[in-house]
């Protein structure tokens, strides 16, 4: 993302993950307003930690005062291990969170199949008390079996969708959040990379952080 961005290399269950950090610009004696932890798309289908919306989803926790740190799942980059259709994918970002949030504020982040693995993550992490928010863009519920949201964290959770996502159809992430009363923000004519409106995404991210 920038010159400061710090490359990490942390462990989990499969031995190590790659991850990146940025930090948001402070002044002095201002601290971060917590970690985000952001999750990329199908690792099968050339998903990385540099997939242009999850670059867009850490710049916007790091324009509202997080530290973003996005990884890549196991096999995956310099992240070692194979893909493990979201069993061990929820493994890694639990290690990561383990890692480089040990206490405070967290935020959650997911793209797609990352949406998915993220899902389950907010799930086991929700009880900590430390999510603050949570961010589902493309979510895979087409695809795979989505977590549902507690219903306590609907107020701090944002899910995106493109009205005409061929990937993921909207019918199916309105199948899973319909049944929760979970809203759903659609972005027409959008598909499911979100090309031409990544400025529109990480804009409306910025506004829930803010909200």
């Amino acid at each position: 993302m920038n010159s400061q961005t710090e490359r990490l290399m942390l462990t989990g269950a499969a031995g190590a993950i790659e991850a990146l950090r940025d930090a948001p610009a402070l002044a002095p004696g201002q601290s971060s307003r917590g970690v985000a932890i952001i999750a990329h798309p199908h690792p099968l289908f050339g998903g990385t930690m540099d997939n242009k919306v999850v670059q867009t989803l850490a710049r916007a926790f790091v324009q509202c005062g997080y530290t973003a740190v996005r990884f890549n799942f196991r096999g995956v980059g310099a992240s070692a291990g194979e893909h493990d259709a979201g069993r061990g994918e929820f493994e890694d970002m639990l290690a990561v969170v383990r890692q480089v949030a040990p206490e405070g504020q967290i935020a959650l982040a997911g793209f797609s199949f990352g949406a998915f693995v993220m899902s389950h993550t907010l799930a086991a992490l929700w009880a900590e008390g430390r999510v603050e928010k949570a961010v589902f863009v493309g979510t895979a519920a087409s695809r795979f079996d989505v977590a549902p949201v507690p219903p306590e964290a609907h107020d701090r959770t944002l899910v995106i969708h493109g009205e005409a996502d061929d990937t993921v159809a909207l019918s199916a992430v309105m199948g899973w959040a319909g049944p929760q009363i979970l809203p759903v923000t659609v972005i027409p004519q959008v598909g499911h990379f979100f090309h031409g409106q990544l400025p529109l995404l990480k804009n409306l991210v910025v506004r829930h952080l803010n909200s």
